[in-house]
């Protein structure tokens, strides 16, 4: 270990990684174990992308490096879509930026934005790449904490003031992962407020922001007035287009910190397969009904596991927006026992709560990214269980 870094040394390891790796140890036994665990989409990319991307693989002028900010074409895509979509004006050239995924661009943008003793606003509970990338940035976390009681939307009163002295960067994420809570542009106005009395950049991650349900369209951070002076907002083709493979996202917003991000990017990576970015822009310049069609497959599912989950006695909000469940634990059990007794006796991976930040405890999440009809046999093998019971001491 003398060669490896105390950051590195340090870093907790990526949980759904430890996850995959029990999985892979119960398969080889011959167990057939059904994966709710990683938000990763089963359903295949849109034909027509697939199609773009053929097509613009075969130019050799293709082959060669893109410009560092992404090629003209995608970014002019993402600011198109933000005008037909939340009627927000972006200049592609100075407000657009892409991204080998969004995973990478917020890690970099903590990189980009803070300095060491730092301190950034997260809400609790949250994607745990929030909290590795302030790591890895020498900065300090100060939770926001997030609650069903208010919809998890935050109560930016209970920040106390001085844990703010040194705050330079707060983050949001809704739709959320993991709790799937949604919010209307009163939460962005907020939110916005609170950035612009304390002085503060405000990063919101909008990845499932195309993943709605039940007639709920998804605002954007940059709806809110006098956004871009405090604000950036991130997209992902990864959910809504089912190109998690394929590492294209973008940032958008505030000119000076997507420089700033653009600068610390040219000097690691030399961004994204320019077919990508082109297949890409054509998903992002579509009619989006492929991405209607989706939802109407995950809104099926999601109704189907929420009856069996309240049918079990496990109690959950039903969902508006992400691919993901966020349900309550059984009595008896802490999210990281109720979750160890579903994979080792159920062969069933779902996510410990605990693994999005402290607040998670008492919850585990349920990803919809297996067929109907592996839900139906989740179901089956937790009600063998009677999971909805309180365990024997």
């Amino acid at each position: 270990m003398a060669f490896v870094s105390n950051k590195v040394k340090n870093l907790p390891p990526y949980l759904f990684s430890e996850f995959q790796r029990k999985k892979r140890q119960l398969e080889a036994k011959g167990i057939d174990v059904i994966d709710l665990g990683i938000g990763a989409p089963d359903l295949p990319t849109p034909e027509f992308v697939i199609d773009k991307m053929v097509e613009e693989a075969r130019k050799p002028e293709n082959h060669r490096y893109s410009t560092y900010s992404g090629c003209v074409e995608f970014k002019e895509a993402v600011a198109g879509y933000y005008k037909t979509q939340y009627d927000v004006d972006l200049d592609p050239e100075t407000e657009v930026l892409a991204l080998i995924g969004s995973k990478e661009g917020i890690a970099n943008l903590v990189q980009a934005v803070i300095n060491p003793g730092d301190t950034v606003l997260l809400p609790d509970p949250c994607y745990p790449v929030y909290r590795t990338a302030v790591h890895l940035a020498d900065g300090n976390v100060v939770d926001l904490p997030l609650d069903s009681e208010n919809g998890y939307t935050p109560r930016f009163e209970r920040v106390a003031k001085e844990k703010l002295q040194n705050a330079k960067l707060m983050l949001l994420n809704y739709p959320s992962n993991p709790t799937s809570a949604t919010v209307n542009v009163n939460t962005f106005l907020e939110a916005i407020t609170f950035a612009k009395r304390n002085n503060l950049m405000l990063a919101h991650d909008a990845a499932y922001d195309l993943v709605t349900f039940q007639g709920y369209k998804a605002p954007s951070v940059l709806q809110a007035p006098n956004a871009k002076d405090y604000a950036v907002e991130f997209g992902s083709m990864s959910k809504s287009f089912s190109m998690t493979g394929w590492r294209i996202g973008y940032v958008v917003g505030n000119k000076s910190v997507i420089q700033a991000l653009a600068t610390l990017k040219s000097n690691i990576d030399t961004c994204q397969f320019l077919p990508i970015q082109k297949a890409a822009a054509t998903a992002l310049n579509s009619d989006l009904s492929a991405v209607a069609v989706n939802n109407k497959i995950y809104q099926g599912r999601m109704e189907k596991m929420h009856a069996a989950l309240q049918q079990l006695g496990i109690d959950a909000e039903v969902p508006k927006g992400t691919i993901f469940i966020w349900a309550k634990v059984p009595k008896g059990y802490t999210s990281l026992s109720f979750v160890n007794h579903l994979l080792d006796e159920a062969g069933v991976i779902v996510t410990p709560g605990t693994a999005f930040g402290p607040s998670g405890e008492g919850y585990f999440r349920i990803a919809l990214s297996v067929t109907t009809e592996r839900l139906d046999e989740v179901v089956q093998r937790m009600k063998k269980l009677n999971v909805g019971e309180v365990p024997k001491t």
